[in-house]
């Protein structure tokens, strides 16, 4: 039990990016507001020849088949009048590979969800553990947040197509991703520069976890343990007499 309580607060500090990383990826993969802010941005109707009601009408369906249990995605538009098939197969498998990439986020965001508040749970239950080390694991894990976040940030930042080209190269086992701007919807749906705007909103949201998590907790740290604000209060000079 000596090695039980290090670890599981070390990795409460470790699985709290995970957690705001994840949900803030959740997110954005499920808003429709970011998905019609980028066709406005980028004049996508003017680039793909389709009416922003029918790119608004794809864009619902790969939300719904993130969420899905179907293997691959089908998607008819209109356009000029005319029915036909949004995708070709290779940017359907790799929106399948893709769909892998959220599902795994699914998860994560769910076991280390689940773990945080099951060691938060046991740090306030037990009469063993002194209660500050959760406020003290939740402050460390937003520094981390926050730390992480400005180390990629800053590297987007200055080269994000590189940024970009690294992702999928870690993410994916193939190049079903190196699409055609010239005739493959996909990529004329969603620009390099939508993706930027996606992860700068992935990492303000994660930022923004990050500093209510542990604002919160320096606050009740600071006002519920008596020792930390009389340490405080100790190193203060004490004021010369009047005479």
């Amino acid at each position: 039990m000596k090695v039980f309580w290090p670890i599981s607060k070390i990795l409460l500090v470790v699985a709290l990016p995970l957690v705001f990383f994840t949900l803030s990826v959740v997110i954005a993969f499920n808003s429709q507001w970011l998905y019609s802010y980028g066709f406005e941005k980028y004049d996508i109707p003017g680039t793909t020849g389709l009416e922003k009601v029918e790119l608004e009408k794809a864009s619902r369906q790969l939300i719904d088949y993130f969420n899905s249990d179907q293997e691959y995605i089908h998607v008819e538009v209109l356009k000029g009048g005319q029915a036909f098939e949004l995708f070709n197969d290779k940017e359907i498998a790799h929106l399948k590979d893709v769909k892998g990439l959220v599902l795994l986020c699914h998860n994560v965001l769910l076991f280390s969800g689940l773990y945080v508040l099951l060691v938060s749970a046991l740090l306030l239950v037990n009469p063993g553990q002194n209660w500050t080390g959760l406020p003290r694991g939740i402050i460390l894990g937003s520094l981390l947040t926050l730390a992480v976040i400005a180390g990629l940030g800053i590297t987007a930042l200055i080269d994000f197509r590189w940024f970009f080209w690294q992702f999928h190269l870690i993410s994916f086992a193939n190049d079903l991703w190196l699409l055609d701007p010239a005739r493959d919807y996909l990529i004329m749906m969603f620009p390099q520069g939508f993706w930027f705007d996606a992860t700068i909103l992935v990492a303000g949201l994660s930022a923004g976890w990050a500093l209510v998590a542990g604002t919160i907790s320096y606050a009740v740290l600071y006002y519920k343990e008596p020792g930390a604000r009389n340490s405080r209060a100790g190193t203060r000079k004490p004021s010369s007499p009047e005479h």
